[in-house]
């Protein structure tokens, strides 16, 4: 969608696909994806296309429908309705095909603090499928693209925040997936270990292609690191664009936290 047009942004949330990307250059794609707990719409009819390399970013207050939005793209929680394609492959017909080719990592730490490094990674390879002939090779390249070598051995519990994030990442990347799904992938770190994850994604695209969906609520993240960024509100996409773009819509010295407020402030919500 035009993200000058922030008109029609708001009269017609569903209609912000970006259905003139051809299926090759798609690496996901979103289609009425919808999600319904009782009476309650936490996700409504959410569409939008993610080119192949490109990293994407989710904006929303609190409750806004982002890990809802998440978990059904993970396939760890069924869609009431509509579907999702990644890499041509639905998420309602064949979620086991599609977990095969994503990775994930969620918003609390995941890593086993028990075991190092390298035996974390080894189980992921395991969990994974990665032929055993290969894991070793894998793991050296994972350990090596998220500069945690001289860490390998030592017990994750002794870890920084920022060395566990960048582990995850290396877990999940380990399959070479398709697209990985990071929820606030930098929550709770200081600046330069936010500074290294964002590095550490950046070469994940360059050295792989490979395409990232993520969700946060740091600005100076969202505008520094995505190609792309969508705004949901009350469970409905009512904006997408390139970040600056977005900002330049709004005023010509707009930045991202005004677009936050107003597209997710208390007056659109009422």
């Amino acid at each position: 969608m035009n993200a000058i047009n922030t008109a029609t942004a708001i009269a017609e949330p569903t209609a912000t696909a970006a259905a003139a990307v051809p299926l090759t250059q798609a690496a996901l794609q979103v289609e009425g994806l919808t999600r319904k707990f009782g009476d309650f719409v936490a996700v409504h009819s959410v569409s939008f296309t993610v080119n192949r390399g490109a990293i994407f970013g989710l904006l929303g207050s609190n409750g806004a429908g982002k890990s809802t939005l998440i978990k059904m793209l993970t396939t760890l929680l069924p869609p009431t309705s509509g579907d999702a394609l990644i890499a041509g492959l639905s998420i309602v017909r064949e979620p086991a095909a599609v977990r095969a080719r994503i990775g994930y990592v969620p918003q609390m730490l995941s890593a086993d603090g028990a075991l190092t490094a390298r035996e974390n990674l080894l189980f992921s390879a395991r969990l994974y499928g990665v032929p055993s002939a290969e894991r070793r090779a894998r793991i050296s390249d994972a350990l090596h693209l998220m500069q945690l070598e001289d860490a390998a051995d030592r017990l994750v519990n002794t870890y920084s925040g920022g060395m566990v994030r960048r582990l995850e990442l290396a877990q999940a990347m380990l399959h070479h997936p398709s697209v990985l799904f990071l929820d606030e992938p930098t929550i709770g770190l200081d600046p330069l270990a936010r500074h290294a994850v964002w590095d550490r994604l950046r070469a994940l695209r360059k050295d792989f292609a490979m395409t990232v969906l993520l969700t946060t609520h740091d600005m100076d993240e969202a505008g520094s690191l995505c190609d792309e960024l969508a705004i949901l509100n009350l469970g409905r996409l009512v904006l997408q664009g390139k970040p600056a773009d977005l900002c330049a819509a709004l005023s010509p010295t707009a930045t991202l936290d005004d677009v936050f407020a107003r597209y997710c402030g208390s007056k659109l919500q009422d």
